[in-house]
């Protein structure tokens, strides 16, 4: 398959516009997705334009990654609202963190097609108000800029739009063109909807080269609300590490629906159509075996975070079914059982002596009372960090913490209780 019939498989191809198909079909292109620096970490939604320029990387054509260091300073209109104006050191401490995100994706050392990184702040913020309405905004006509759905959808509403979130369409219009003169670019990606932005580039290169570029976009990915994906709706996990966990980020993909996984594994992973119509076929035979989601999370880990943090999720995962904790630190712990009851046990409780186990699970709950903790430990159904627990009198002291912060109590299978030491 061509590019374009790999992204048309996968489910990518949302709307084109009518060269789209057959230029990356005869042509070699130059490609570019732009991303705004709103927020510290771009997320899983920004996979999908993401892996779309991997793989066309991939086809051998030519990616740019376009962050937004400019149009960050303005803000894409959202439907609902403006957008709150960020600092310039907060901008500026974004682009950095989104670029170092987008460089672990991208072949930006390749000898045939080399990626490229650029900021669009390096010539937004030399263009001068005159000189940007004078070649840039008298190309443009107010009525079709006020039929786009984000604008016109503003316009109900008592604050309506300022000028400039009405003016982004412009700046990224220019951003196309700049990337056209510079660097042959014919061909712009972005969801849908960037629709009217990416048009508004096609048109603005048009009126004053007189060249024919393209542009194409793709599905937005939402959840089971039809919410989008993104920093502030559809809870949608981030690439940052700090801010997600490789556990937690291995979790979200591992409990995707059945009807979900397939098309995420086409979106998000580079599998081929044997491997991906194998797994669909998994899902179909053996749904419990959970499969499909399982090579979704391992795949996506392993490309965001590495081998190493996929190894962590994947031991982590183990211990909510009993697996061993040893080797799992007190803050990774916290974070798989970030979700299950917990209480905090005062350090003197824990010094000398410490606590019975069965004194420990009635004080916490886990047992009703010393006599129930004592009868659970008698039929084998209690365990301290993941330890089967055999004699009720057993003391807990500062040194059954993990990193001397936690204990993990479980009655039965999966009845957790997280106990911090404070």
């Amino acid at each position: 398959m061509n590019a374009f019939e790999d992204l048309k498989w996968r489910g990518a191809v949302y709307d084109s516009t009518a060269g789209a198909e057959k230029l990356l079909a005869d042509e070699k292109v130059t490609v570019y997705c732009g991303f705004d620096p709103t927020a510290s970490s771009l997320h899983i939604g920004n996979l999908v334009p993401i892996m779309g320029l991997v793989r066309l990387q991939q086809h051998g054509h030519n990616p740019i990654v376009l962050v937004g260091g400019g149009t960050g300073m303005i803000g894409d209109p959202r439907a609902n609202d403006e957008r709150p104006l960020m600092p310039v050191e907060q901008i500026e401490a974004n682009v950095a963190a989104v670029r170092e995100q987008l460089g672990t994706f991208l072949d930006f050392d390749s000898r045939t097609n080399p990626a490229r990184l650029v900021n669009n702040a390096e010539w937004l913020l030399e263009v001068s108000a005159i000189d940007f309405l004078r070649d840039v905004g008298k190309h443009f006509s107010v009525n079709r800029m006020l039929a786009r759905e984000s604008v016109r959808s503003r316009l109900d509403r008592e604050d309506g739009i300022s000028y400039t979130e009405f003016s982004y369409m412009l700046l990224q219009a220019l951003d196309y063109l700049k990337l056209h003169d510079e660097y042959g670019c014919t061909l712009q990606i972005g969801g849908s909807d960037q629709w009217g932005n990416l048009i508004a580039g096609v048109d603005l290169i048009r009126r004053v080269n007189g060249a024919e570029v393209q542009a194409l976009v793709y599905p937005l990915i939402t959840n089971a609300s039809g919410e989008k994906f993104g920093k502030s709706i559809g809870g949608a996990p981030t690439l940052d590490p700090e801010q997600t966990s490789p556990y937690r980020l291995y979790q979200f993909f591992f409990n995707a629906e059945d009807a979900e996984v397939i098309s995420y594994l086409k979106f998000f992973t580079l599998l081929d159509q044997d491997e991906i119509a194998g797994l669909e076929q998994a899902v179909a035979d053996d749904p419990r075996g959970r499969e499909a989601q399982r090579t979704l999370a391992r795949e996506v880990i392993r490309m965001v975070h590495g081998q190493d943090a996929l190894d962590g999720a994947e031991r982590a995962s183990e211990v909510l079914f009993g697996g061993e904790i040893e080797g799992v630190g007190a803050d990774q712990l916290m974070d798989i059982f970030a979700d299950v009851p917990s209480s905090e046990l005062n350090r003197a409780d824990l010094e000398g002596d410490g606590v019975s186990i069965s004194r420990l699970l009635a004080d916490t709950g886990t047992a009703k009372s010393a006599g129930e903790a004592r009868r659970l430990i008698e039929q084998g159904g209690v365990y301290l960090n993941n330890e089967r627990v055999t004699d009720h009198t057993a003391p807990v002291t500062l040194r059954s913490a993990i990193d001397g912060r936690v204990l993990v109590l479980r009655r039965g299978s999966r009845n957790y209780h997280l106990v911090t030491i404070i």
